[in-house]
Formats: C-alpha cells, sequence, structure tokens
C-alpha cells in the first residue's frame, strides 16, 4: 500500500535532528508509506520502547507545537514552573563545570 505525496509524514522542525534521530525518521516514513497508520503506529510504539529520547526527538520533528503543549501540560500537572526548570538548569550546569577540573 503506497501512500500518496500529498498524505506523506512530513518533518516540520529539522534544527536539532542528529544523525541518529534522521535514521529513525526515515524507518518511521517508509513504514508509514508502506503499511499505513497501523504500521507507524507500531513501528514509533517500537522506538519509544527502545529509546525514548529519540522517539522524542523525532515526534517533535514531526509535531513540534503538540510536543511542547504536551510537556508544558506534563510539567503543569508535576507542580513544575518555568523558573523551577531553569533553577536546575543552572545548578547542573554549575556542578558540570565545578566538576570537570580535575587536578592531575
Amino acid at each position: 500500500m503506497t501512500r500518496k505525496p500529498d498524505d506523506a509524514l512530513e518533518v516540520v522542525d529539522s534544527f536539532h535532528l542528529t544523525d541518529a534521530d534522521w535514521a529513525e525518521i526515515n524507518k518511521l516514513k517508509r513504514a508509514y508509506e508502506t503499511g499505513g497508520m497501523k504500521a507507524l503506529s507500531m513501528a514509533m510504539d517500537e522506538l519509544a520502547a527502545g529509546d525514548p529520547i529519540i522517539a522524542l526527538h523525532v515526534l517533535g520533528a514531526f509535531f513540534p507545537e503538540k510536543i511542547r503543549e504536551s510537556i508544558r501540560d506534563q510539567m503543569a500537572e508535576m507542580g513544575i514552573t518555568a523558573e523551577d526548570l531553569r533553577e536546575i538548569i543552572e545548578k547542573t550546569e554549575a556542578a558540570s563545570k565545578g566538576g570537570s577540573t580535575s587536578k592531575h
């Protein structure tokens, strides 16, 4: 079952994609083109189970706004604010700078 070009799965945001992300995107596109939504869903489930980080990158490439909204919603449900996130990032960056200066 081959999909029509106007029914294609398209990358909307490719800004932060790695080679590994592109490899998975191409697998998903092939699954969709040959087997439709059912094959795409199965391939996406497999990717999410095997590598959830790449799965998030790939979904973000196809549906950037939906992924951002979903992350915001999940953070809100957990009581995490944007300011909380900034503090976590600052602490992590400070810790990695402090930990990388070993003396030999």
